[in-house]
């Protein structure tokens, strides 16, 4: 007896992409050292808003993650030098029939560098699975600016997380030392968990900002002004430092609430500390 399969009944085929990017100072300028791209990843480099602070823009050619798929992504700026590295669009992880998608980001800044991490935010489909894992090693003197942001659901549809995974860790180190370490995991029941006051207390969106740098501890009221009144019903933030680094949190009931906080933040903040064009990439404007 033989049994036929449909190739429309096979799971899809787990995907692995690479990116290295490294921007290094020679010159006198930022520069371009290093690219590797690996399908579904690819780099692009637009003309900066602001010339001292290049550009690359992370692309998933695949058109988002299922279950099994792996993304490696590593981003360096070297010593004197600057760099932005941001995402063309959003991130969405569709539901997965049982495999984890991956995503590990290590970033490297050299001793007096300067990096911006901004990706678009990353929406999980009911039933997705994703480990996502940040690391970031700052020299002396560099200046790490990163975030991230998740969507629990395709919220613009009414779409709630009802079950899945979403593990959000992170781990910076100064001068290679271990100084903060964070994880957020959410597994089963998520829309117990999302709705638990004790949980996320109903909010549908999450953000953190990390701000690693030598003057972190004196940024810690700017960033508090910087942020709006908690609204209970909408949104809710706060700024601490932990180690000596600055990490700022939203929790949100409306996905665009938060992002238009997160953005309006990130846009004053890298201004009055870089001291650069104030702006966002215009990717973020689409």
């Amino acid at each position: 007896m033989s049994v036929v399969i449909s190739p429309f009944e096979r799971p899809p085929a787990a995907v692995s992409g690479t990116a290295e990017v490294t921007f290094v100072r020679k010159g006198g300028a930022t520069r371009l050292a290093h690219l590797y791209q690996h399908d579904p990843l690819r780099v692009l480099f637009p003309a900066p808003e602001d010339p001292a602070v290049p550009i690359a823009v992370l692309v998933t050619t695949s058109g988002g993650l299922v279950g099994g798929d792996r993304l490696a992504i590593a981003a360096t700026v070297g010593e004197g030098a600057a760099a932005l590295v941001t995402s063309q669009a959003a991130e969405k992880v569709y539901r997965s029939t049982g495999r984890d998608c991956r995503v590990d980001v290590d970033l490297t800044i050299g001793a007096g560098a300067w990096m911006e991490w901004l990706p678009h935010e990353t929406i999980l489909f009911d039933g997705a699975r994703l480990r996502r894992r940040i690391v970031a090693d700052v020299a002396a003197g560099g200046k790490l600016l990163a975030g991230e942001l998740l969507v629990l659901g395709r919220t613009a549809r009414g779409e709630r997380l009802t079950h899945g995974l979403a593990r959000d860790a992170w781990e910076i180190r100064r001068r290679g030392r271990l100084v903060w370490a964070d994880a957020l995991h959410l597994e089963g029941d998520l829309a117990r968990a999302i709705s638990d006051p004790a949980g996320l207390a109903g909010a549908v969106a999450y953000a953190t900002f990390v701000y690693a740098a030598d003057d972190a501890i004196e940024r810690i009221e700017l960033a508090r002004g910087l942020l709006p009144a908690n609204d209970e019903g909408v949104l809710r933030s706060g700024a601490t430092i932990v180690n000596g680094v600055l990490v700022v949190r939203w929790l949100a009931c409306d996905a665009f609430a938060l992002r238009a906080a997160f953005t309006a933040f990130w846009a004053a903040f890298r201004c009055r500390v870089g001291g650069g064009v104030s702006g966002l990439p215009r990717l973020w404007s689409i």
